[in-house]
């Protein structure tokens, strides 16, 4: 028995490790017991992400761990090693490229939990791996060792179905089947509400046809099954479910209070750099609806609470936000202290009178209270939230 990782076969312009990692399970050696498949989300800021920034991990249970290493070297020698050193231009993307880095490990106990942690919140280019009992190829090995150490605290579900070979062009998924996949109490972020827009078939070259996300592994493969029964959906080559860390919310550590100190907004992209004392650096990007019109409507002075991930630059990037307290943004006349109606100015340095009775006071203004645009914290819009991110509706507090 022991466990096994993969990671880094893939490029911004095409392959997925998922679809590799299936096949190798899929060729084992007879009388391998096979796990429950793993999905591992990573530090969103790692230099050499791939494009989903996933890797792959798995328990398996053998009489024979050597015969089974044997096949695993020549399975890697065969079907893994010739993905290295591919690298070519995105169309979707305009970040750097790193070529192609697999990596495979097999652990005979899996390893402590503690490099996850650190894999999933930072940069683990310079901590040592856990000592593995085999470990094949390159940069790949560091998501690989990360996936097999995951704990497994938040759980949810992924069923992933692969296009078939050759497979190109626009993706042809049921869009009645995908309606009442949609409206499974258990199946989540198919679409995004706000414009009926399918979230469920990834963008560019990708062997993937689509992802079902969800809260259980029955409802995860029963969402799979609808849409790949579907007369309207294509063929596939295969498909399976994987327990994964995503909507886990893992990445992130604790909130960051901090008073508003300068408010800049790009005039042409609306992304908004708040400046809080002491010098913390806030980030808030369009993407984030929500979190960036309230950034946008900020004023100095306010307070505030945020969290999210640390860039390599010392910024925090928002994900949630909340307004603890505003500054007055406005004043107004006081209202009349006998009949209650705004009282109105008689003209420079001459008072105020109440248009109702006529009582007549000194010249004054009041405070008009500050009301944000948001009643506590916000989060962007499912569209645009990382595959890391946990609603705040299902937050345990707060």
């Amino acid at each position: 028995m022991g466990w096994l990782g993969l990671d880094d076969t893939d490029s911004l312009s095409g392959g997925c490790t998922t679809e590799v990692f299936h096949r190798l399970l899929n060729e084992l050696p007879t009388g391998t017991r096979v796990g429950q498949p793993r999905l591992i989300r990573l530090w969103p800021f790692a230099q050499r992400r791939t494009r989903g920034n996933a890797a792959l991990a798995v328990e398996l249970d053998v009489d024979d761990t050597a015969s089974l290493l044997d096949h695993l070297d020549r399975w890697w020698t065969s079907n893994i090693l010739p993905l290295a050193g591919s690298v070519q231009p995105s169309d979707i993307s305009s970040r750097k490229q790193s070529p192609a880095s697999p990596g495979m490990v097999w652990f005979d106990e899996k390893p402590d939990s503690s490099f996850y942690w650190a894999a999933v919140r930072g940069d683990v280019t310079d901590l040592p791996l856990p000592p593995a009992s085999r470990r094949w190829g390159g940069h790949g090995c560091i998501g690989a060792s990360a996936a097999v150490a995951w704990p497994a605290m938040e759980v949810t579900w992924e069923a992933i179905a692969w296009r078939q070979s050759g497979a190109n062009g626009p993706r042809s998924v049921d869009e009645s089947a995908l309606n009442i996949v949609d409206g499974l109490s258990e199946v989540v972020f198919c679409r995004d509400p706000r414009r009926g827009k399918q979230l469920v078939a990834p963008r560019g070259v990708s062997p993937v046809l689509f992802g079902i996300r969800a809260l259980t592994l029955k409802s995860a493969s029963h969402g799979c099954l609808t849409l790949l029964e579907a007369e309207g959906t294509e063929a596939t080559a295969g498909w399976r479910v994987f327990e994964t860390n995503q909507a886990s919310g893992d990445h992130l550590q604790g909130t960051l209070p901090g008073t508003v100190e300068k408010v800049s907004i790009d005039p042409v992209r609306k992304h908004v750099t708040l400046t809080l004392q002491g010098k913390a650096v806030v980030k808030v990007f369009a993407e984030g609806g929500p979190v960036n019109a309230l950034a946008r409507w900020l004023k100095p002075g306010d307070t505030i609470e945020v969290r999210g991930l640390r860039h390599p630059d010392g910024s925090l990037h928002a994900e949630q936000m909340r307004c603890m307290d505003a500054v007055t943004r406005a004043v107004e006349r006081p209202q009349c202290s006998a009949c209650g109606r705004r009282m109105k100015s008689m003209g420079a340095n001459q008072g105020v009178r109440c248009p109702g009775c006529k009582l007549r006071t000194e010249d004054a203004w009041v405070d008009v209270p500050s009301t944000p645009p948001y009643d506590g914290w916000v989060e962007p819009n499912v569209d645009g939230r990382r595959h890391l991110a946990r609603p705040l509706s299902w937050s345990k507090t707060p």
